[in-house]
Formats: C-alpha cells, sequence, structure tokens
C-alpha cells in the first residue's frame, strides 16, 4: 500500500483490495500499548493507519482503499462518513440500523461495533479502509480494548441475523460484492473491474 500510494502519479487509476487476515492484532500509528491487555499468543502488528488498537482475523472482510482524495473532490471527514454509510447502507438490506459515531469512527448497532475504521492520507491520497465483521471469533477482542475503548462491545453479522430467521447470512463472496456496490455509490465512482491478486501482493511491505 507504501510503495503504491507512493509511486502513484496523476491518472493512477483508485485500487480497493479485498481480503481476509490470518490473526493479528494491529496498532495504529499512535496507538498506546496499554490498550493491548492480552495478547494470547496472536500476532501483534504495528501499522501506519491512525486508530488504536484492534483485532482482524478469519471471517472479517477487509476493504483496503488506495485512492486519490483530490481528484473525488472530498476531505478525511467526508471520505470517513462515506465509508461508514456505505456500511450503513449495507446493514439496512437486512433491516439493520446502524450508526456512526463521529468521536469514535467505525459503525454501531445497539452499540456494539461492526466495521472499525483506520486510514492513512499522504501526498493527499490515503490507503488503510474499513474492516467488517460479517462471520468472527469474537473472542480475540477481550484481549483489548477495541480502537481504545475499554469494554466496549463488538459483533458480526452472524449474530446479529441469529435473531432474524428471515434473513440468511450471505455467502463472503456476495456480501463483498455488496460492499463494493455501495462504496462505488458512496464515493461516486462511475465504474468498478476486479482483478485477483496473489498474496502477499508485492506492494504491501512489512
Amino acid at each position: 500500500m507504501q510503495a503504491f500510494t507512493r509511486q502513484r502519479v496523476p491518472g493512477t487509476q483508485d485500487q480497493l483490495w479485498l481480503l481476509e487476515h490470518a490473526p493479528v492484532y494491529t496498532l495504529g500509528q499512535g496507538a498506546d500499548v496499554l490498550h493491548l491487555l492480552n495478547s494470547q499468543n496472536i500476532s501483534v502488528v504495528r501499522s501506519d493507519r491512525g486508530g488504536q488498537v484492534t483485532y482482524h482475523g478469519p471471517g472479517q472482510l477487509m476493504f483496503y482503499l488506495l485512492a486519490d482524495l483530490r481528484a473525488l473532490g472530498i476531505g478525511v471527514r467526508a471520505l470517513v462518513e462515506s465509508l461508514e454509510q456505505a456500511v450503513i447502507a449495507l446493514l439496512s438490506e437486512f433491516d439493520i440500523a446502524g450508526s456512526g459515531d463521529r468521536a469514535a469512527p467505525g459503525v454501531y448497532v445497539e452499540g456494539a461495533k461492526i466495521a472499525a475504521l483506520g486510514l492513512r492520507v499522504s501526498r493527499g491520497c490515503c490507503y488503510h479502509g474499513l474492516c467488517f465483521n460479517y462471520q468472527l471469533d469474537l473472542s480475540p477482542f477481550s484481549g483489548i480494548n477495541p480502537c481504545g475503548y475499554e469494554n466496549l462491545p463488538v459483533t458480526d453479522l452472524a449474530t446479529l441475523l441469529a435473531a432474524k430467521p428471515q434473513y440468511a447470512l450471505p455467502t463472503r463472496q456476495v456480501l463483498a460484492a455488496r460492499l463494493t456496490e455501495q462504496l462505488r455509490c458512496k464515493l461516486n465512482y462511475q465504474a468498478t473491474s476486479q482483478v485477483q491478486l496473489s498474496w502477499p501482493h508485492p506492494s504491501i511491505e512489512a
């Protein structure tokens, strides 16, 4: 991500990377390590994104947005709100009311966090993005203060849909496509194309 952002020039197409991580705790650039309570033998990585500590793992969709904010004509606050609104719109498809929190970016359902945001902006371009919990082992969140908040509840789509038998949990491919479309609409992209990449991608730096 860093290399892609450094090397991009005017006219470089924005990219959205979709993936799932192996279990890992990540700390934002200025994160307080005291929010990491018990790593539980899970790897810990310091990231250059904003924000505090969070957990990533299988069952959580990662959306890494590499975008030129100047070309999009938006600032960081508008970007954050667009990402949040994309998730909120997706949840509404399942009759779930999500909301944002200006003081603590992300998307919440009845106070429980279902999507977290963490961004980095360099030379008017952003990278990192958002993670969405769809069918995730939530127990590792007990080893941290999620996003720097003590006892912050965390949820996932599978848990929420368990109380809504009229809705089936989509496959991750379907869910990823639906959230990608919401992101396209909220960020006013005219079209998208999809490419399957090997992992790890050479543009990612440790």
